[in-house]
């Protein structure tokens, strides 16, 4: 019994040394021993820059999934909207989910959904789907469709005087996909994640794509 656990022991502190070392020398100590080795297999820089891209995603999704469920809880203690609302109807639900929401998120701030990397990768995917003669167009829409320096506040109302910008397909495709309840939105260079019911800023980019 000693002997096998012992024998196991070694085996494993020879593989730790060997991984160590490199696929070479595992190679040949199989070759002398006899015994078979599996060879630890390393990532490329490119895997592993997918690997930790699909993180940044994970987390960012598991933050909106988060948010949603406060969204739901607060939203499904209101009134419904009729089927048939007048704008005004519409309105005061809006305002009132934007209350709740403000009132349970008192400290939301910048930078809360999208980090430091997260803002880094969102640049880069943008950046990617901006480029060429089509991502030049789709900037320039973007553009046309901002009226000026504002101000946004997170946790705070989507300014009413700012008309809600398109987000072009191939952006939408490179980003994480979005609950019904969340959208993103461009205010010139600036992406927004917006609650559509709430009408709330809840997060920002700045200087999200380069104009």
């Amino acid at each position: 019994m000693q002997n096998g656990a012992f024998a196991r022991g070694a085996r494993l502190g020879a593989l730790i040394v060997l991984a160590v070392a490199g696929p070479s020398a595992v190679r040949a100590a199989a070759a002398l021993t006899g015994v078979e080795f599996t060879v630890p297999v390393a990532l490329s820089p490119q895997a592993k820059a997918v690997n930790k891209d699909a993180k940044i995603m994970a987390e960012f999704t598991e933050k909106v999934q988060k948010y949603v469920e406060v969204h739901r809880r607060l939203e499904g203690k209101l009134p419904p909207i009729p089927k048939e609302a007048t704008p005004q109807q519409i309105d005061a639900h809006q305002r009132a989910l934007e209350k709740a929401i403000q009132s349970e998120l008192l400290k939301s701030k910048e930078g809360d959904f999208f980090e430091k990397e997260t803002r880094a990768l969102f640049r880069r995917h943008l950046g990617i789907a901006f480029s060429g003669p089509d991502g030049a167009d789709a900037k320039a829409e973007i553009m046309d469709e901002y009226p000026g320096p504002v101000r946004i506040v997170i946790n705070g109302r989507y300014p009413d005087t700012i008309p809600l910008s398109t987000v072009p397909p191939k952006a939408l495709a490179l980003l994480p996909p979005l609950p019904e309840e969340l959208e993103y939105r461009f205010i010139g260079d600036r992406l927004i994640l917006l609650d559509v019911h709430a009408h709330i800023v809840v997060d920002a980019i700045e200087k999200a794509f380069r104009r």
